[in-house]
């Protein structure tokens, strides 16, 4: 019973189950006819959307495009236009051209035809020409190449004249507008410096009290003379002269060293060879010393600054030395403060002047590689203390041994010169200045037609006589200007030379 009762419950649970089913599967099968219709009439009307939406867009690039092919059609069109305008100005110019090739031709017949004749002509001429050439050869006794170098050699001589004469005028005008600047200038640096003159000699006299004196310098059997030579590097001559010892030697430092040491053994009393050597040795430390203390003092002076200490000690042994019996150290001094003055008249760096012209000489007091030039030596031991380039180019340049380089050189060697050559200054020996003469007038009597020269003023004017027959008033001038480049390039001379040409013609007659 129970049984039944539950197998009866399931059946018709599952039978309640089955119509659920259906029913649901039913309503859903409903839904679902109705939801694909209305998603079908969506579709539709989104597609006639579409459709409608293509065909504007179609529309709209149809047109579009339409335009750009007009467009296009018309600049074609232009551009044949154009170009049937451009064929037929072709054509127009082609006509023209084979026109004017016509007339060419026909202008290059007409040439050739008058060239044709030209020849003819031209050949007639040099026929003619050869005709007179022969005739005048004939007349002449010449041929043409004798005459056209006769005609060269004459236009040559005039051109050479006529640039001579160019040449001194230039020459002269210059020396008109030069001569008075550098005479103020010279002049005024020259009177604005003071000097002192002071010719030195190879001897010093040495005064002593008493004769009785000289038989203690001597010694025994001249033991003390000879040990103060050898110590000294001095001849000592002792003479009939009363109360003096003449010292004779060419160095003036050694003359020093040895006046020195006398006057401290003469002093002293005791004069023997060990003493001597004692006091010759102590008497070279204090030249030393005094040297160095020289060209402190010196620089001081002249107000310069910041030379090295060895620089300084040169200075100071230029005090023992001479040029031609000028002391070097007064030389040097007095070409320090011409640089300065000149420097300062012509608007550089009087200060670099100044230092250039005391060092200028340096390299005479050095002991260092004595071959080489004074100049070059000198350049040398300024680059090796330091000095600036252009005080060194100045020092090498003031002989012309190296090539100037800035202003300070030339005014270094112009000061030189005028320290030099100032009168009273130097001593020329004579055999060098008799040589010298001889050598000027020797070297003018070397040229045809000079009759005499006459070296005169100090070999400062040369005098050349010419004869007026062979030589006239242009070959004088021409004679005067080679003789001035000859003698400043063969010879050495202080200042300048003055070459005077005297050509003159002379009517003597005898009244009897």
């Amino acid at each position: 019973m129970g049984i039944e009762l539950v197998i009866s419950s399931i059946a018709a649970f599952l039978v309640g189950g089955v119509i659920t089913w259906l029913l649901i599967s039913k309503a859903m099968k409903s839904r679902s006819e109705k939801i694909i219709s209305e998603a079908k009439e969506k579709a539709e009307v989104i597609k006639k959307e579409k459709i409608l939406q293509a065909k504007e867009k179609f529309l709209q690039l149809k047109s579009e495009h339409e335009k750009e092919i007009n467009s296009r059609n018309s600049k074609v069109v232009a551009i044949e236009n154009k170009l049937k305008q451009r064929e037929g100005s072709f054509n127009q110019k082609n006509e023209e051209l084979q026109r004017k090739n016509k007339e060419v031709e026909v202008i290059r017949g007409n040439l050739t035809n008058q060239l044709s004749i030209l020849e003819k002509k031209n050949e007639e001429v040099d026929k003619l020409h050869k005709q007179q050439v022969e005739q005048l050869e004939a007349i002449s006794g010449m041929s043409g190449e004798e005459a056209k170098e006769m005609l060269i050699e004459s236009m040559k001589a005039e051109a050479k004249t006529e640039a001579m004469s160019y040449i001194n005028d230039i020459m002269d005008e210059a020396k008109i507008n030069a001569t008075k600047e550098s005479k103020r200038i010279v002049l005024n640096t020259v009177q604005r410096v003071a000097t002192e003159t002071a010719i030195e000699n190879s001897v010093t006299v040495f005064h002593i009290d008493s004769d009785e004196m000289k038989g203690r310098i001597i010694g025994r059997e001249g033991r003390n003379i000879r040990a103060l030579e050898a110590a000294t590097g001095v001849e000592i001559i002792v003479d009939d002269t009363p109360e003096a010892i003449v010292l004779s030697a060419f160095d003036p430092m050694r003359r020093e060293v040895a006046r020195l040491a006398l006057h401290q053994l003469v002093s002293d009393g005791r004069i023997h060879p060990a003493r001597i050597e004692e006091v010759v040795n102590k008497v070279k430390k204090q030249v030393e010393e005094e040297m160095i203390e020289t060209g402190k003092r010196t620089t001081i002076d002249l107000g310069i600054h910041g030379l090295h200490p060895e620089l300084i000690k040169l200075i100071g042994k230029m005090k023992y030395r001479s040029s031609y019996g000028q002391n070097l150290l007064q030389h040097s001094r007095e070409t320090a403060n011409l640089c300065a003055v000149m420097a300062s008249e012509l608007g550089l760096n009087a200060k670099k002047a100044k230092r250039a012209g005391l060092l200028h000489d340096i390299g005479k007091v050095s002991d260092e590689d004595p071959e080489l030039p004074h100049a070059i030596l000198g350049m040398k031991l300024a680059e090796k203390y330091k000095e600036k380039p252009d005080i060194c180019n100045a020092i090498g340049a003031h002989h012309d041994e190296v090539e100037m380089t800035t202003l300070i050189a030339p005014i270094v060697q112009v000061c030189d010169a005028i320290s030099g050559a100032r009168p009273g200054a130097r001593r020329e020996v004579a055999e060098a200045y008799v040589k010298r003469l001889k050598d000027l007038e020797g070297l003018a009597l070397s040229y045809p037609n000079v009759m005499k020269t006459y070296a005169i003023q100090a070999g400062r004017e040369l005098r050349v006589i010419v004869g007026a027959e062979k030589t006239s008033d242009k070959e004088a001038e021409e004679l005067s200007f080679d003789l001035a480049r000859k003698i400043q390039t063969e010879m050495t001379y202080p200042g300048q030379v003055k070459i005077t040409v005297i050509r003159e013609t002379r009517a003597i007659s005898y009244a009897k």
